[in-house]
């Protein structure tokens, strides 16, 4: 199983877009997908539909390992391809349990391993904040794909991403590649980009080089049109719109092969 971890340190840059949009399309395209909602907020699990009782498990029982993995797993609807651990307001709980835990930056990659053989490609929302969370899901990763806003702000969320995938090398604490870092939000009048978000594209390009920026998710409706009808993009004839998610699945083919 192929573990790509969607990251990107400041709230608004599109993680939960990308890897909505990303696992949809990787699972339509004949990949058993799962996907791992690990942001206290939950919008992924929120927007595949899923509306949990108190009693079912989440990530929270999948890290502390107080049920068997599979019972944290669920299928999606109208995808036989696509599962999802979701997430609720108590995963923020889990932060002392991985703090305590003295391998919190490993223990999700441990958790995995029991399931590895099940699913071809795991694609993980991650929260905003340097948080356990966010340590551990960055450990897990083999790849990471950054979405950062078009902007200063996006800018700088990318940085601080940068900063900690770093640290985490340093360390021992995970070996994940950054499989691309993805413009969001960009803004176009016609053809012609807007001055601030050119200038912030043309800052990433200076931060990782050239082929590690994908395409840009434009700003656009359609997006958001796709995740309220909970479809994707080109079923609703915007099939233009799915270019730079195309490119991060030909970027996964070219690294590991056809999985």
């Amino acid at each position: 199983m192929l573990t790509i971890t969607v990251s990107s340190l400041s709230g608004g840059q599109g993680k939960t877009t990308t890897a909505l949009f990303l696992g949809r399309l990787l699972s339509r395209q004949g990949f058993t997908t799962l996907m791992l909602d690990s942001d206290p907020q939950h919008n992924l699990t929120t927007y595949l539909g899923f509306e949990l009782s108190a009693n079912q498990p989440t990530l929270l029982e999948f890290l502390k390992k107080t049920v068997a993995p599979e019972d944290c797993i669920y299928p999606t609807l109208d995808n036989d391809n696509l599962f999802l651990i979701p997430a609720d307001d108590q995963l923020d709980t889990v932060q002392d349990y991985l703090s305590n835990s003295g391998v919190g930056a490993t223990l999700l990659k441990r958790r995995l391993e029991a399931i590895s053989k099940i699913f071809k490609v795991c694609i993980i929302d991650a929260p905003p904040q340097r948080s356990q969370i966010c340590l551990t899901v960055i450990g897990a990763a083999d790849f990471l794909i950054i979405p950062a806003e078009a902007s200063v702000k996006g800018y700088g969320s990318l940085v601080r991403t940068l900063d900690l995938l770093s640290g985490l090398r340093d360390v021992g604490a995970t070996n994940a590649s950054i499989l691309g870092v993805l413009p969001f939000r960009d803004r176009w009048f016609g053809n012609t980009q807007a001055q601030e978000s050119r200038a912030a594209v043309d800052g990433m390009r200076d931060e990782v080089g050239e082929k590690l920026v994908l395409p840009s998710i434009r700003e656009s409706e359609r997006y958001k049109q796709a995740i309220n009808k909970r479809t994707t993009l080109s079923q609703l004839g915007y099939t233009d719109l799915e270019y730079p998610f195309e490119m991060i699945i030909s970027k996964i083919r070219t690294s590991v092969g056809s999985l």
